[in-house]
């Protein structure tokens, strides 16, 4: 390597920071493809960091498909064959992220909602309708229903009988997991509020279960509209304590092709 890194500034998370300046080396092809990165602590000298800091930094180029590491040799530049889905760290968690993810599910799940309506046979809705009251009953027993209302959407989606839409729901659902553990959260603050969240989830299985696409479609795009509007109306005491700390989940995972997870709600 011709030329080393500059030490990066204090603020924002270390790891961060230089995964970013070393990510950006590879993408503007400064570091080629087969290129060996310099040594744990020859990048923790470069970068004013701890090896730790390093350590993590490399582990999520590795998760990106960035680098390889050969064993006793080192880690290597490796192009991926396709650009991962990815979100900037710094910027991500935040109430404004969690809002713009909520407005892509309410796309996604709406069309999902609309399918499921179509296509949904007696024993889909029997599997939707169980799932709603698990969300229920893991409520009563104190948990926060977040595993529970993944099932939920995801028994919805299968319902809708198209592969290729679980599959990129199940791939996207790795960066929504963080947003549906902000709005239960925020909700489960409120009473009121988690009471319109089970009307809500109620009138969406019963359009699909009366096979009324167009009301499907309508109460799943009006179920993340009033997610929305719930995260907007949360008090700045819950961004500074729980919301703050799920909103970080955002980004707690980078995506693989075969993720098994739909986005919950």
């Amino acid at each position: 390597m011709s030329f080393t890194f500059p030490a990066i500034k204090p603020g924002a998370r270390l790891a961060d920071q230089v995964a970013a300046s070393l990510e950006a080396e590879i993408r503007a092809g400064r570091l080629t493809q087969g290129e060996k990165l310099p040594t744990e602590q020859a990048l923790a000298q470069q970068f004013g960091v701890s090896r730790t800091v390093v350590r993590e930094a490399v582990s999520r180029l590795k998760s990106m498909g960035l680098v390889d590491a050969r064993q006793g040799s080192g880690m290597y530049v490796a192009r991926p064959d396709f650009e991962p889905l990815q979100f900037d760290p710094l910027t991500s968690a935040s109430k404004e992220a969690v809002l713009q993810i909520v407005e892509v599910r309410r796309a996604l799940e709406a069309e999902v909602a609309e399918l499921a309506a179509t296509r949904r046979s007696q024993a889909d809705v029997r599997a939707i309708r169980e799932a709603l009251q698990a969300i229920d009953a893991a409520v009563q027993a104190g948990r926060d229903g977040v595993e529970e209302d993944v099932a939920f959407h995801r028994t919805i989606a299968q319902a809708a009988g198209n592969p290729f839409l679980i599959h990129t729901l199940d791939y996207l659902s790795q960066f929504l997991r963080g947003a549906t553990r902000v709005t239960r959260a925020n909700e489960a603050r409120n009473a009121h509020f988690a009471a319109d969240v089970l009307r809500e989830h109620q009138a969406l299985v019963a359009a699909i279960e009366a096979g009324d696409p167009t009301g499907a479609r309508a109460a799943a795009a009006q179920h993340m509209k009033n997610a929305a509007r719930r995260i907007d109306q949360a008090d700045p005491a819950f961004w500074q304590q729980d919301g703050g700390r799920y909103a970080r989940d955002l980004i707690a995972a980078e995506p693989r092709l075969s993720a098994p997870v739909l986005p919950p709600a």
